[in-house]
C-alpha cells in the first residue's frame, strides 16, 4: 500500500498474524486498544480515518497517511491507466499535455457508492484521456496514457 505523507509518498507492506501487523521491524496489535512496538517499546497510539486519511496519534505526535489508490498499468502498454472495478467519472483533474508525478490524482471514480482516486502510476506526460465527466466505465477500460 503506498501512503501520501507530509515527507512524500511513503510504501508499507505490512505481514499480518492474527490481529498483529509487522512492517519494517515494526509491530502492530489491534484489539480494543491499539498499540505500536518499536525497538521493543510499545506505545499506546490512536487511529482515526477520514475519507482516504488515516490520523495517528502517538506519544504526543499526530502523523497524516493518505491512502493512493493507483489505477492499474494496462498489460499491453505500460504507461496505460485502467478502472480498477466500473464505475462513473465524477472528475477529470488532469490536461492532455500536462506533466504530471507518480501518486498525482488524476482523475476521481465513483463505485459502489464511493469515490476512488485514480492517482499516476509513473512520472510522465498525459499523452491522452479517453473519458469525460459523467462517463461510465467498465473495469479494466483504459482510462488515460501516460509516457
Amino acid at each position: 500500500m503506498e501512503f501520501n505523507t507530509v515527507d512524500g509518498v511513503v510504501e508499507i507492506e505490512p505481514q499480518r498474524d492474527g490481529s498483529t501487523f509487522s512492517s519494517n521491524g515494526m509491530l502492530l496489535e489491534v484489539g480494543s486498544d491499539l498499540w505500536l512496538e518499536i525497538d521493543g517499546r510499545k506505545y499506546k497510539a490512536h487511529a482515526t480515518k477520514v475519507g482516504d486519511v488515516w490520523w495517528v496519534h502517538i506519544q504526543g505526535h499526530t502523523m497524516r497517511f493518505e491512502l493512493i489508490e493507483p489505477g492499474a498499468a494496462g498489460a499491453d502498454d505500460d504507461g496505460g491507466m485502467v478502472a480498477p472495478m466500473p464505475g462513473k467519472i465524477l472528475e477529470v483533474m488532469a490536461e492532455v499535455g500536462q506533466e504530471v508525478k507518480t501518486g498525482q490524482t488524476l482523475m476521481i471514480m465513483e463505485a459502489m457508492k464511493m469515490e476512488h482516486k485514480i492517482t499516476a502510476n509513473q512520472d510522465g506526460i498525459i499523452q491522452e484521456i479517453l473519458f469525460q465527466v459523467g462517463d461510465q466505465v467498465e473495469q479494466g477500460a483504459q482510462l488515460l496514457n501516460i509516457e
